[in-house]
């Protein structure tokens, strides 16, 4: 969700403002997502990097984390949708979690019609880092065999493991690189790229995402010819 800062700063605003007016897009997206049956979105909201940033920007992106995690409750409730947080979280203030950790046992419903995940705290590299030292201690306890060591079983201890295989990835700001976002998981996705700031981007900018992604031919490593065999 890129573009936050420099939008604001184009208009004279402090940088938080444009952080404020791009929480507005991260519910007209969810909306947008949740009507065309969109079955997981993940929202890179905050990552293991911007920790760095000025403290009065760090402290205004947490209060409008709590702040979302309030105002959005109803519309989470109402659309079925189940939210959950992804990344180093306990780095996070304990009412933060708190919060969060409500929300997610409070929308883990049997009949959830999407999953929404904050990717909060994170990072691809970090997420890679904390899977291989999984393995190194599943294997020096004996409970893991080195050579059943597989894509599969890498998949199985990433933070998305119980989500669904990245399809698209949305860049916003006219940005052309990943930026530390699901290193393993988008192996396969399609990009697509706007020159939109992410508080401009909202459901049309979304849909028109979605419509350039089913133009896309997805092979997979095969040819068009035999995806055309395959029917």
């Amino acid at each position: 969700m890129d573009g936050n800062g420099r939008w604001a700063e184009e208009r004279g605003q402090i940088r938080l403002e444009g952080h404020r007016v791009g929480s507005d897009s991260v519910r007209a997206v969810t909306e947008a997502a949740r009507e065309l049956g969109v079955e997981a979105l993940t929202l890179y909201a905050f990552s293991s990097q911007n920790w760095s940033r000025p403290a009065d920007e760090v402290a205004g992106l947490i209060a409008l984390l709590y702040d979302y995690l309030e105002r959005d409750r109803p519309t989470l409730l109402d659309n079925k949708i189940r939210i959950q947080g992804i990344g180093e979280l306990d780095r996070f203030p304990d009412f933060v979690q708190a919060r969060l950790r409500a929300l997610e046992a409070e929308t883990d419903v049997p009949d959830a019609k999407m999953v929404l995940t904050l990717a909060l705290s994170y990072g691809g590299r970090e997420e890679l880092t904390a899977v291989a030292r999984r393995i190194a201690r599943e294997v020096r306890d004996g409970t893991l065999d080195p050579e059943s060591v597989d894509e599969a079983a890498i998949e199985a201890r990433t933070f998305t493991a119980k989500l669904p295989p990245v399809d698209l990835v949305i860049r916003t700001s006219g940005e052309l690189r990943l930026s530390n976002f699901l290193l393993w998981q988008v192996a396969y996705a399609e990009i697509v790229v706007t020159r939109l700031m992410w508080p401009d981007f909202r459901k049309a900018a979304f849909h028109d995402a979605i419509l350039e992604f089913r133009r896309r031919e997805r092979r997979f490593g095969k040819t068009g010819r035999q995806l055309l065999e395959e029917g």
